[in-house]
């Protein structure tokens, strides 16, 4: 009783602190009444012996901001809740599973059908239930699990792993089935109440409380097991704690709609640590009922690769060090964007001892919406084109500005794009921070998280100048790396707006060949087969050292 006691007040305390500070911003998020007017909480001032002469406020008055908070979440889970299912797969013999938080509980044991869980929710009712693609994916059997205990089996409706999206359908009585609302997410701000309700390691109907942390990031649609992945855009960032089992599920605003689809976490231990990832309702609002109506969606396409200008780029072009825009890296043959005339990088600079492509189009604009990097040009497209709508992209060219029209295709999947690929000329990427580091299943496969030494990590961290590599963020746990004994980061940094786990080991070389980047890497990986011993020197703490690893075939959907 005494530390129940004890949790009380510290809540009070900073619920007192809180009120203090902002009244009318915890009004708005929790439904508190306006505070009081400077004399009245003058007449409620009383000293406290227990914490000193200070005076501090009525305790009734911050117990009632503590109750009313605990209403807020009361209500939301009563109206959310009954809309939030448990998704049981019974996957194919061939199939494991388990991406970021997709609870596999069969996951090495090849031989028997795995299950696993994941979670949905209701979209309307005619017994659509929304959830991830990855949940549902390669499943031979789905069951759906209401919040009442009502377990019915449900068929796959239709699924886009391109959004990481799925519908299933239950037979299921109309007035039983309660469907959610949808908020705006192009609406949500940073510090908003995100609460996330889901199935976390088959704890069915969890819900978990956090604020949004970002937003407007951008996730690879298949968790990074691709050597060819297409991201989402506009991606909410919460740090309600979510794990295991919680994709597909929901997080919601202080009014109980829903902001998007639990789908991803950053951890380097497969469980939360305060970085989830939540599709943005704007995309489930635009995707869903087309995977209803015909099983499928198109997303627009352009047929380019590359990435973001950045000052080191810009200048090697013979541009102002403050440009920004889109460098194409490559150009899809084919594709929309060649046919519409637009150029990839022709030619190779070294740029702190990396040898990197420049000279192509520099899209700046499109439909003149301003592009400062290569996701605004992702973002532009989801939000904003359907296949077979021409839009105009305003791009530098040897420095000239001029505007090019280019008619919107279908996307292609993942595995042909990878074919047509290879049918453009292959340079090395830019020098910019990578996410993952992942290859197809069955492939060599090492479990780490990395990203390429750049000059703006270097600068940050403090390292020699000539530093090249591939910085481990993180290592799986059982992976070849793991076993190995590999390192992952233990500090979390902001460089360049992005969060780098900073720490881990550098890896410098494989098998005495050079890594100066993740595509060195990626490379030499994809030349090794399963079984394969390789010896990865690696720079720790100041020291080279060499480490053996074995590779392993990489499972599907880690």
């Amino acid at each position: 009783m005494k530390s129940k006691s004890m949790f009380v007040t510290i809540v009070m305390l900073i619920a007192l602190t809180l009120a203090a500070c902002s009244p009318a911003a915890l009004s708005s998020t929790v439904g508190v009444a306006p505070a009081a007017s400077a004399s009245s909480q003058a007449s409620n001032l009383q000293p406290v012996s227990a914490v000193g002469s200070a005076p501090v406020a009525k305790s009734a008055a911050v117990i009632g901001n503590v109750s009313d908070l605990e209403a807020t979440l009361e209500q939301i889970y009563a109206q959310v809740s009954p809309s939030v299912v448990a998704i049981h797969v019974v996957e194919k013999a061939t199939a494991t599973s388990g991406l970021p938080f997709f609870n596999n509980q069969g996951q090495g044991q090849p031989q028997i059908q795995p299950q696993a869980l994941g979670s949905g929710f209701v979209w309307d009712k005619d017994g659509h239930i929304v959830t991830n693609n990855h949940v549902v994916a390669g499943a031979d059997k789905v069951s759906v699990t209401f919040s009442d205990g009502t377990t019915v089996p449900a068929t796959v409706v239709g699924t886009d792993p391109d959004s990481d999206l799925a519908v299933i359908k239950v037979d299921y009585p109309a007035d039983q089935l309660q469907p959610v609302k949808l908020a705006d997410s192009m609406q949500v701000k940073v510090g908003q109440l995100a609460v996330a309700i889901g199935n976390p390691f088959g704890h069915e109907n969890t819900m978990t409380v956090g604020f949004v942390s970002a937003i407007g990031r951008s996730i690879p649609a298949d968790g990074g097991t691709s050597n060819v992945s297409y991201t989402i855009p506009d991606v909410i960032q919460t740090d309600a704690p979510i794990n295991p089992g919680n994709s597909g599920g929901v997080l919601t605003d202080d009014q109980g709609q829903v902001m998007g689809v639990t789908a991803q976490i950053d951890s380097p231990v497969r469980a939360s640590v305060g970085i989830g990832f939540v599709i943005p309702s704007s995309i489930v609002a635009k995707v869903v009922p087309e995977l209803i109506k015909s099983g499928h969606f198109e997303h627009s396409y352009v047929g380019i690769s590359g990435g973001s200008l950045i000052p080191d780029l810009a200048t090697a072009m013979n541009l102002k060090s403050t440009q920004r825009g889109a460098l194409i890296n490559k150009v899809t043959s084919g594709g929309p964007a060649e046919k519409a005339g637009l150029r990839g990088s022709n030619k190779q600079v070294t740029i702190n001892g990396e040898s990197v492509n420049v000279g192509g189009d520099v899209i700046i604009a499109i439909d003149n919406q301003p592009v400062k990097t290569f996701d605004d040009i992702v973002a532009y497209l989801v939000r904003s084109t359907s296949v077979g709508q021409t839009v105009t992209l305003t791009i530098l060219r040897d420095g000239q500005q001029q505007d090019v029209k280019v008619t919107l295709e279908a996307r292609p999947a993942a595995s042909q794009q990878t074919q047509l690929d290879q049918q453009a000329p292959d340079l090395p990427q830019m020098p910019q921070v990578p996410q993952g580091g992942g290859h197809t299943a069955g492939q060599p496969w090492l479990g780490i998280q990395g990203l390429s030494i750049t000059p703006d990590i270097v600068n940050n961290l403090g390292l020699s100048s000539d530093q090249a590599g591939v910085l481990v963020e993180s290592v799986q746990p059982n992976s070849p790396a793991d076993q190995a004994g590999l390192q992952g980061g233990t500090k979390s940094v902001t460089i360049g707006g992005q969060d780098v786990m900073t720490g881990g080991d550098v890896i410098t070389a494989i098998d005495g060949q050079a890594v100066g980047s993740m595509n060195d890497l990626l490379s030499a990986l994809q030349q090794s087969k399963v079984g394969q011993k390789v010896t990865l020197t690696i720079d720790r703490n100041g020291k080279s050292m060499d480490l053996t690893v074995t590779l392993a075939a990489r499972p599907a959907n880690p």
